[in-house]
């Protein structure tokens, strides 16, 4: 990314308002430069199964960005083409660069059905067959009725795709079948023998034509959205030979380095490591293992132990490739992923991915704004309500930009209260300490190597000024 200390945001969330986000990004983009968001990742913006309600991640046209009437709607989600294309504008203008989900792991809700043979394989081990050869019906055939060939006339059919869950005869989602003649893709995660198979209609990436397509398909994109970079879905379920092939035409052809993010769901952060090595580096990764540290220390209280906060994590391991988060579209409650930040823990936890030298952080728009939506999951508990962080996250995207610069010095040394200090450089010359604890009351002493200099609370949380001693210290 092209700006010191970025900050990027997930400016969407699963219950976000339908028909606006683009118009209102437009209308937004010169308050959040202005607070430090550097960078906005954006959802999927072409049309999903459920049309105007879809999303993004059930991808039934990616050549259609809310320009067609199809799915029973012209607009996306979050609006149509030409919103979507001036809303790029507006940031960009702004100051902001845009990166685009891109999801290539399937598509969804085709137009018509086809007869395909297949094998039902164990969901448990999909390397197990679990029968012979089945005849049946599944829909697989993307037509595009709406977009008429307009862009590209590829029509998509189950010679496209290496599996599938849905058998239409039957009216049944609950087998998984691979298609004859296919195979699973290699270089994936291993869970369930190969996760290749994720939902919908699983796309082939060893075929010609389909790789032909996406990368058709991206340079289309690109050219039309006239975005910086990408956010690339469920990488671990994708052959880890796919996004260095497309990305490395892309970067070729247009001699940009499009800044990339992959989502590779994994707590463990061996998986990332040998991701990051198979594809040659080509994207960065949200650290979800730090994520599930984070998520821990706020459902533990004082039982966590601080010190291990960043154990076994990318940001510690591969900062130069680690996107930091608290929460996400999947995390937030209610969603399949649900595994929110504690709400007393998120300014500790935005403090950690913002205030330090490692990593990129991402603010959640959930936590920027706040969120009240249906409670899917138990509607007898009453609304979910996310409360707003923003007067904080403002604040601390201020001190990132101001101060947080030169060496930084850790002090880990205890299990509930942690803290470090950034000295500052030749062309930033203020300085700043970071102390967190978990439990009601703690102190630590630490250095900024500024003798006699006084520190306030940008928190609000203590009063009192902070004068360190003669050896540039203090509590």
């Amino acid at each position: 990314m092209g700006s010191t200390n970025p900050v990027m945001m997930q400016v969407f969330h699963w219950y976000t308002q339908d028909g606006v986000l683009w118009e209102e990004l437009t209308r937004r983009a010169p308050d959040l430069a202005a607070a430090g968001v550097t960078s906005v990742w954006m959802p999927p913006a072409y049309k999903g199964g459920d049309g105007a309600s879809e999303i993004g991640y059930g991808v039934y046209d990616l050549f259609d960005l809310g320009e067609f009437d199809q799915k029973e709607s012209v607009r996306t989600k979050y609006g149509t083409k030409e919103q979507l294309v001036s809303c790029v504008k507006a940031l960009q203008a702004a100051g902001i660069e845009v990166l685009m989900d891109i999801v290539h792991n399937h598509m969804d809700n085709a137009d018509e059905r086809e007869e395909v043979v297949g094998q039902e394989v164990n969901w448990a081990d999909r390397d197990e067959a679990v029968s012979n050869d089945i005849t049946f019906h599944a829909f697989t055939r993307f037509t595009f009725p709406g977009r008429k060939g307009m862009y590209s006339e590829k029509i998509w059919t189950a010679a496209d795709f290496d599996a599938v869950s849905y058998n239409d005869d039957e009216e049944s989602i609950d087998k998984l079948y691979i298609l004859k003649g296919k195979s699973f893709d290699k270089g994936v995660n291993r869970e369930h023998g190969n996760y290749a198979y994720l939902m919908g209609n699983d796309i082939d990436h060893e075929s010609e034509e389909v790789q032909e397509e996406l990368i058709k398909w991206g340079k289309w994109f690109y050219e039309t959205t006239g975005c910086n970079g990408f956010r690339l879905d469920a990488v671990k379920h994708i052959t880890s030979a796919w996004f260095p092939k497309w990305l490395g035409v892309l970067r070729s052809t247009y001699k940009k380095d499009f800044f990339t993010v992959g989502e590779y769901w994994s707590s463990d952060v061996g998986d990332l490591h040998e991701y990051i090595d198979q594809s040659q580096g080509c994207c960065s990764l949200f650290d979800v293992p730090l994520h599930a540290r984070l998520h821990q220390a706020s459902t533990s209280g004082s039982n966590f132990d601080m010190g291990s906060l960043w154990e076994g994590t990318l940001m510690k391991e591969n900062p130069d490739k680690a996107v930091t988060f608290l929460d996400n579209h999947d995390t937030q409650p209610g969603q399949a992923l649900q595994s929110t930040i504690e709400p007393w823990f998120k300014p500790l936890a935005y403090a950690f991915i913002m205030l330090r030298r490692e990593g990129i952080p991402c603010i959640f728009i959930a936590d920027y704004d706040g969120a009240t939506y249906p409670n899917e999951k138990d509607p007898e508990a009453g609304d979910v309500i996310i409360s707003s962080h923003r007067t904080i996250l403002d604040a601390f995207m201020k001190v990132r930009r101001e101060y947080n610069h030169g060496d930084q010095h850790d002090y880990f040394n205890d299990s509930h209260c942690i803290g470090w200090t950034r000295t500052g450089d030749d062309t930033h010359s203020g300085s700043m300490a970071v102390v967190m604890t978990n439990e009601e009351d703690n102190r630590k002493y630490m250095k900024t190597f500024r003798p006699n200099t006084s520190y306030v609370d940008i928190t609000k949380c203590i009063e009192d000024t902070i004068t360190t001693d003669d050896d540039g210290g203090a509590e």
